[in-house]
């Protein structure tokens, strides 16, 4: 079996949706009749990590509209050699469509987050998005809201949340190193880990700043950790000042990826009450840490924590119940839940594997 690959980024690639493409075009890679894999990346922004074998990555796609379409209609005879087409993003869903319809080749189409949402102001883009052979949502959360515009029946979307590569995570003793840069020797931990910018206001910062000030009060050793960058980071800096919380709260930046695992373990408790999350990767990641989570009741994250089974579950619109929650975090125990098994890479490969198999036989 021979797949081709449109997809937004993977291997060179930094965020979610580059952590996820990764690992499904690993898991491609791991079932029995896959010979070959074909990625062709929109964007490519950091340094390329080692490639799985059978993968041809065709970095010359990287770096703009122009490139990306040549690098296809080079590749136009290998493309009616492939047996099926994965669209990464509902964006490329009408490039993906009309491929798929020159050639006979089934199209499986990626349901990641925000994008499926709603449709697409782009007619073509909006009617493609709901005429592929068969999607994967990310999470229940998803696939409801993509449901209720496109008419897309269930029976043609598969679940298939994120993978957590559990060996590269563990819980651990607080880096010295980590705690002295950012002044958090002997301070209770919050964190919320995401890109700073301005539809990401969903994350659920503004609400763990609200209700900071009432937990300082209560014990003046709570710091609240800020990891990631942008530009709305000047917007939050600003809320902290108002709130005179500069001695509470501190700013990462952008955080290299060999230091995420040490920066996780540096939390007391992994806080996101979110609005606006898919699926919420980073909660895997904190858990496979050994780090308690409070997720949001009213969005993706729902699916991360199994419904509250392996974490807290807050409505972001109710401070009362994210305070309550964080005096709860603070005193749990730390370690890894029992059923954070259910997002293991090997779990993940065999869902892939059941939607290649229905794939084909269709």
């Amino acid at each position: 079996m021979r797949i081709y690959a449109l997809i937004t980024d993977a291997y060179g690639g930094y965020g979610g949706v580059a952590v996820y493409n990764r690992d499904l075009l690993s898991a491609f890679l791991k079932h029995p009749e896959v010979t070959e894999v074909i990625a062709v990346p929109r964007l490519i922004s950091q340094p390329m990590e080692t490639l799985p074998e059978g993968l041809t990555y065709r970095t010359g796609a990287a770096g703009g509209a122009a490139r990306f379409l040549a690098t296809i209609v080079r590749d136009l005879p290998r493309i009616a050699r492939s047996d099926m087409i994965y669209c990464g993003h509902l964006n490329l869903a009408p490039l993906a469509w009309a491929l798929g319809e020159l050639f006979g080749r089934p199209v499986l189409g990626a349901l990641y987050g925000i994008e499926a949402w709603t449709p697409s102001s782009r007619r073509m883009t909006a009617w493609a998005s709901r005429h592929l052979a068969r999607y994967y949502a990310i999470s229940t959360y998803t696939r409801d809201r993509f449901t209720s515009w496109s008419r897309v029946p269930d029976g043609r979307i598969e679940l298939l949340p994120n993978a957590i590569h559990l060996q590269d995570y563990a819980p651990g003793e607080k880096s010295e190193v980590l705690a002295a840069r950012f002044g958090l020797q002997n301070r209770k931990v919050l964190l919320t880990f995401g890109r700073l910018v301005s539809k990401e206001r969903a994350k659920g910062f503004d609400e763990v700043l609200q209700v900071l000030p009432t937990l300082v009060a209560e014990d003046p050793s709570i710091a609240y950790l800020i990891a990631g960058d942008g530009a709305y980071r000047r917007r939050l800096e600003d809320r902290v000042a108002e709130l005179h919380l500069g001695e509470h709260v501190v700013f990462t930046g952008f955080v290299e990826e060999a230091e995420k695992a040490d920066l996780y373990r540096l939390a007391d408790l992994y806080v996101m009450p979110s609005r606006g999350e898919g699926f919420g990767f980073v909660f895997l990641e904190a858990m496979a840490s050994g780090v308690p989570v409070i997720a949001s009741s009213t969005d993706g994250s729902r699916d991360a924590v199994r419904d509250g089974e392996l974490g807290e579950m807050v409505d972001p619109d109710q401070p009362e119940e994210l305070l309550a929650a964080i005096r709860r975090g603070l005193n749990a125990p730390r370690g890894v839940p029992d059923g954070l098994a259910y997002f293991a890479f090997s779990q993940f490969a065999e869902r892939v594997r059941d939607i290649l198999d229905g794939m084909v036989k269709q």
